[in-house]
């Protein structure tokens, strides 16, 4: 059903205008002979997904076809600059929509060995990632939204490419000098506390509850008493760092050392293991995915917590200061591709820590199987 849809809106796109400014009715099939190939890419697709193919060739021809069908709308608008998408580039981009779904369906349900998984298992979001740019692409030139309010990807990919050295000096001040510090110190001060804590019980009553205190406390608070404590450098940033990290590291690193059984502890005390012993065999083994969890969600708040504190005061250089002080002189396309940077390097560190993740905790029963 999802190919038949298909077929029939990019059928009825062809016979609609192609801008909102063309009168003629058949508008795409007078545009260019380009459109051949498009349309011989899309029926190859079609026949696959109608003989019911499935398969990694399958899924892989369809995402060509879709990859040479979507050619189609982006040259056109971009050799028709001013005249906006009329009808037809509508109707064909929501059947091309279809034909994505389908791929990545069937690239989904396409098996193979765990290396053939394991590419499929990067490929289809990759796939999604970039259906999504096309749609940001389209939507905003076919609309013909200002830059000022949403710039398409292709003017911050601009950017991108030619701001290197100042988006890199950005990515080393607030990323390398601030956010990996202060992730560093919050969460090796939260796990050694949390040690602590759970050495010492009545500790555990006295601080989660000032935890849950602190962790509710805004940002926008802390960062400019950080600033004026410790300086405009990066020092303040992983102040406001350490603050956020803190918390997330003790209680997730307190929750994984309790849940450590029973019988595991009776099996240590008939081998007349000590605290450490004990500790460091089976406890802390077992709190690994709770630390990784709390290394995970604190990756994501090291780095908004740093952007955000650079609002209140950094050396020239920086993301926070690129995002606000771009904003104020209109420049968007700069304030996205720094957003961009930052969201990159963000789900790096992310991935990261989830694949050491994987590598030390693969005996644990949610990684079996």
């Amino acid at each position: 059903m999802v190919s038949l849809g298909a077929a029939l809106l990019i059928l009825l796109a062809l016979f609609l205008p192609a801008t909102a400014t063309e009168e003629a009715t058949f508008g795409w099939l007078s545009q260019s002979a380009a459109f051949g190939v498009v349309l011989l890419a899309l029926a190859v697709a079609l026949a696959q997904s109608w003989l019911r193919l499935n398969g990694l060739s399958a899924g892989l021809g369809l995402a060509v076809a879709v990859a040479i069908g979507a050619a189609g709308p982006v040259l056109l608008l971009a050799g028709m600059p001013g005249a906006g998408a009329g009808a037809g580039v509508w109707i064909f981009v929501i059947g091309l929509a279809l034909l994505a779904w389908r791929t990545l369906e069937v690239l989904s349900a396409s098996g193979g060995d765990k290396t053939v998984n394991r590419l499929l298992m990067l490929l289809v979001p990759a796939l999604f990632g970039i259906w999504l740019l096309y749609l940001w692409q389209v939507v905003v030139v076919g609309l013909q939204v200002p830059s000022v309010l949403l710039p398409a990807p292709s003017l911050i990919g601009g950017v991108l490419a030619g701001a290197q050295s100042t988006l890199a000096a950005d990515f080393h001040q607030t990323f390398i000098k601030s956010v990996l510090p202060g992730f560093a110190m919050g969460c090796g001060a939260g796990f050694a506390v949390a040690i602590l804590v759970d050495r010492v019980p009545f500790l555990q009553r006295g601080l989660l509850p000032l935890g849950n205190l602190v962790s509710a406390l805004p940002i926008v608070g802390i960062a400019p008493i950080m600033v004026m404590w410790f300086g405009f450098d990066w020092q303040s940033k992983a102040a406001v760092i350490v603050v956020m990290t803190f918390f997330p590291m003790l209680v997730n690193t307190i929750a994984g050392l309790n849940a450590t059984g029973a019988i595991e502890h009776d099996l240590m005390r008939s081998y007349g293991a000590s605290y450490p012993q004990t500790l460091i065999r089976v406890r802390l083994p077992n709190a690994l995915p709770f630390i990784f969890n709390a290394l995970k969600i604190n990756s994501t708040l090291a780095l908004i917590g740093a952007i955000v504190a650079e609002f209140f005061g950094t050396p020239i250089v920086g993301m926070g200061f690129r995002i606000s002080t771009e904003v104020g002189r209109m420049n968007v396309e700069m304030v996205w591709a720094t957003i961009a940077v930052a969201a990159l390097s963000g789900s790096l560190f992310y991935g990261l820590l989830a694949l050491l993740e994987r590598i030390t905790t693969f005996w644990h029963p949610s990684y079996r199987g």
